[in-house]
């Protein structure tokens, strides 16, 4: 289930937009001000579904308040990355993804991220992507970095290389 647990990053809880995050579509997806089906939702994250599914469940779980990409992590977002990777695995759950094992969690690193705002990738069932969706997506690609990689870093280096 969703939490409401707070951060610093704003937009806690408030439906408004600054006017420079109305520009980014992540933004206005995660703060209801499109069509777009939320899956989940809380005063600091939102999840969705992703436009160009790599995987039979592909979710994005992107902060309500506009975050730059992995890039632009360090140790203190830490604890974020582990209530996004929360949300993420809650809603396979409620998706009836049983076997959460088989589950691909990360990001893209710039320059090959689409969005420029953090995003999760959530995808299920991973021992069924394409060989495409591999490329995307796999534990090799060099434009992919796993959620487990990316906290790695962040607690050893304090920084996404």
């Amino acid at each position: 289930m969703a939490t409401s647990e707070s951060t610093q990053l704003g937009n806690q809880g408030d439906d408004s937009l600054r006017a420079d995050d109305t520009k980014c579509v992540f933004c206005v997806i995660a703060n209801c001000k499109t069509e777009n089906e939320i899956l989940c939702r809380d005063g600091e994250l939102a999840c969705f579904r992703d436009a160009k599914p790599g995987a039979r469940h592909h979710y994005l779980v992107v902060p309500r308040a506009h975050v730059g990409n992995c890039k632009s992590l360090n140790r203190e977002h830490v604890p974020l990355v582990e209530r996004m990777v929360k949300m993420g695995r809650s809603v396979l759950q409620q998706k009836n993804v049983m076997e959460l094992g088989d589950v691909r969690m990360g990001f893209h690193m710039p320059p090959f991220s689409s969005v420029p705002h953090l995003h999760l990738h959530v995808l299920a069932p991973a021992s069924e992507m394409s060989d495409r969706s591999l490329r995307f997506y796999g534990p090799q690609s060099y434009w992919f970095i796993t959620v487990e990689n990316l906290l790695k870093q962040l607690k050893s280096q304090n920084e996404v290389k």
